[in-house]
């Protein structure tokens, strides 16, 4: 009876130990974009916010910023989300403006570095006059298509250069990173601002997760050489 009765035990803790890595595994991300706080217009000029916990600061050319998460830029929602990105910039409204007429280097720094930014580029260009931005890495295209504002179409990535004429989108930079850099050519005025995609719930460091997977299954071959016993006897 005894033996029967840590049979039955084991047969429910292995499987709940297996739902167990299961549901500590990484939850699915979610894009956070930063909220600007405060900006100084100039050439170059500054500006500061925050991404989840993480301080943001900008340094370089600054036509304008809306930092009162009234900007209704970044419209329709769905040029702005698409591949790692599930949620547009218009959830915050913010967003820093110029116009390539700076010939320094812009940079955005994070308070920690942080994996995988994105970045979302708004108007960027006109019909018939091709604008770019050049970063000191290499992007990959995420979302695009056109705003409400002025129509358009999706910006392009080609290594590190991301160009439109009229683009808008986002694009991700895949690695680690405290800083990203770049310099722009002139069109009169586009917008930007940037995010990071998190974990939308609780997640388990790989090393814990490993442990409560090899214990779910430790669980369950144990559980069934159990039965495999009591049966025998």
């Amino acid at each position: 009876m005894i033996l029967k009765g840590i049979v039955r035990k084991f047969a429910v803790m292995g499987p709940l130990m297996a739902v167990l890595f299961l549901s500590a595994a990484p939850a699915s991300a979610v894009t956070s974009w930063t909220d600007w706080s405060s900006s100084v217009a100039g050439a170059p000029g500054s500006a500061f916010g925050q991404l989840t916990a993480v301080g943001v600061s900008y340094t370089g050319e600054l036509d304008s910023a809306v930092i009162n998460g009234s900007s209704l830029i970044w419209a329709p929602n769905s040029s702005f989300i698409g591949g790692t990105v599930t949620t547009s910039p218009s959830s915050v409204g913010d967003a820093i403006f110029l116009n390539g007429s700076f010939t320094g280097t812009n940079t955005i720094t994070f308070g920690s570095a942080l994996e995988n930014p994105v970045f979302a580029i708004w108007s960027l260009g006109a019909p018939g006059a091709l604008a770019s931005f050049t970063f000191n890495a290499t992007p990959t295209l995420e979302a695009g298509g056109p705003n409400s504002q002025f129509g358009g179409s999706s910006i392009t990535v080609s290594s590190n250069t991301v160009s439109g004429s009229e683009g808008n989108g986002v694009v991700q930079f895949p690695g680690t990173f405290s800083s990203i850099s770049w310099t722009d050519t002139f069109e009169n005025l586009y917008g930007f601002t940037v995010g990071v995609n998190g974990p939308s719930g609780p997640t388990v460091s790989e090393p814990a997760t490993i442990t409560l997977f090899g214990i779910g299954l430790a669980g369950i071959g144990l559980a069934r050489r159990l039965r495999t016993a009591c049966a025998a006897r």
